[in-house]
């Protein structure tokens, strides 16, 4: 019996869907954790929690001074390290194919890749640095113009008559709110 044009209609539709989910991400390979490893070993994660575990150590010091800096230098050892790049990678396969790991394993090993991965830090940092000036030169101004509306003293607090009032809209100068 020769199928009807509504069932080779439906035919097609339900062929059609099999071979877009199959291109889908959904049925994409999932990363290993080996892949995962090799990434993360590339990024120089464990070389990030380091320096994270000193900044962490140097600001609990500070709040903490009772307790010795040895301490805390500890928070983040060997063992921790490993805990927490494998609490890592379900995150990095939810996110990243198989071969997207592979791509990116390709490129980062690549000349290039290595560079970017050399510079980076340098590169975040200065840009930290800039955003920090920038931020500190943008609240200024906004301090300036809270302070010539007479909204603050100009000690930058909130004059003791006037009751505490959430902050509405965009700041003086950045447009209609």
């Amino acid at each position: 019996m020769k199928p009807t044009s509504i069932e080779r209609a439906w035919r097609t539709l339900a062929c059609s869907a099999v071979l877009a989910l199959a291109g889908s991400p959904a049925w994409a390979a999932q990363a290993s954790a080996q892949q995962v490893h090799e990434l993360m070993d590339i990024f120089g994660v464990n070389r990030m929690f380091q320096q994270m575990n000193t900044q962490m150590a140097g600001m609990m010091g500070q709040q903490l001074p009772c307790v010795p800096a040895s301490y805390w230098n500890n928070f983040l050892d060997e063992k921790g390290m490993q805990e927490l790049s494998e609490k890592m990678i379900p995150i990095y396969q939810r996110h990243f194919t198989a071969e997207d790991i592979d791509g990116l394993l390709k490129f980062y090993r690549s000349p290039l890749g290595r560079k970017v991965v050399a510079e980076m830090p340098a590169t975040m940092a200065e840009g930290m640095q800039v955003g920090q000036q920038w931020g500190r030169e943008r609240g200024q101004a906004m301090m300036e113009q809270l302070q010539k509306a007479g909204t603050i003293t100009a000690e930058g607090r909130c004059p003791a008559s006037a009751p505490a009032q959430p902050a509405l809209g965009k700041p003086a100068g950045t447009g209609s709110r």
